[in-house]
Parts: structure tokens; C-alpha cells; sequence
């Protein structure tokens, strides 16, 4: 399981790449390995501002569909447009060209309150996985 040292984290398993206001969310390593392939993604709130938490886009395996939370509260800008036809650049590439969506954090203090790459790594071993 890859976890990238310059990314905070959600318990739920998404990432955050913060780049000044702006930053790219996508799910983790950890995450496309237990979803599976992953055959499409779905994001339907560009242009909204959603709170912290929130459901912005659904990733849909194989077997199973699951909603992708956003870490911070921001404005979605852009949704990743190479996932359109090659959702498995989620399952190849996770931090990389797997990035789900660029926002603009709204309260970007909430930043301080995620996961950095050791202690996400100390709550993936935990939760038993």
C-alpha cells in the first residue's frame, strides 16, 4: 500500500493535495485496492460549495458503489475529465493522474484537522485491514 508523504488524509479514505486556496481530491491507494476495478466515476457537483463531509461524486467497482466525501469545505472547480474514459487511472495511478476533482477551500484551517501520511497509516493498520 503506497501512502504519499506530501498528502493529508480522511478516515474514510480520500486525499487532499493542497496547492495555495486550491486542492486535488482523489481516493487513496488503500481505498482503489479494496473497491477493485473501478469502472466509473461520477461527479455531478462542479460549480456547487459543499461543506466538509459531504458526498461530491459516487466511484463505481465492480461490485459495489461507493460515495466520495469531500475533506475540506470548498467550491468544486473541475472534475478530472481523463476519468471519463479511463476510470482506471484510479486503480493505476491514485495520486497521480487518479485525482478526482480540483476545489477552493472555503476554510482552509480545516486542513490541520485531517490525517498526515503516518497517522493515516497507523488508521489503516488499526482498523484491522
Amino acid at each position: 500500500m503506497k501512502i504519499a508523504d506530501n498528502l493529508r488524509y480522511t478516515p474514510n479514505h480520500e486525499w487532499l493535495k493542497v496547492e495555495g486556496n486550491e486542492a486535488l481530491v482523489g481516493v487513496t491507494d488503500y481505498a482503489q485496492s479494496q473497491l477493485g476495478d473501478i469502472v466509473f466515476v461520477e461527479v455531478e457537483t462542479v460549480g456547487e460549495e459543499l461543506e466538509k463531509g459531504e458526498s461530491f461524486g459516487t466511484i463505481e467497482a465492480v461490485k459495489t458503489v461507493e460515495d466520495i466525501y469531500l475533506p475540506v469545505s470548498g467550491e468544486i472547480l473541475e472534475y478530472n475529465d481523463a476519468l471519463t474514459a479511463n476510470p482506471e487511472l484510479i486503480n493505476k495511478e491514485p495520486y497521480e493522474g487518479g485525482w478526482v476533482v480540483r476545489i477552493r477551500m472555503t476554510n482552509p484551517a480545516e486542513v490541520d484537522a485531517l490525517l498526515d501520511a503516518t497517522a493515516y497509516e497507523a488508521h489503516v493498520a488499526e482498523s484491522g485491514h
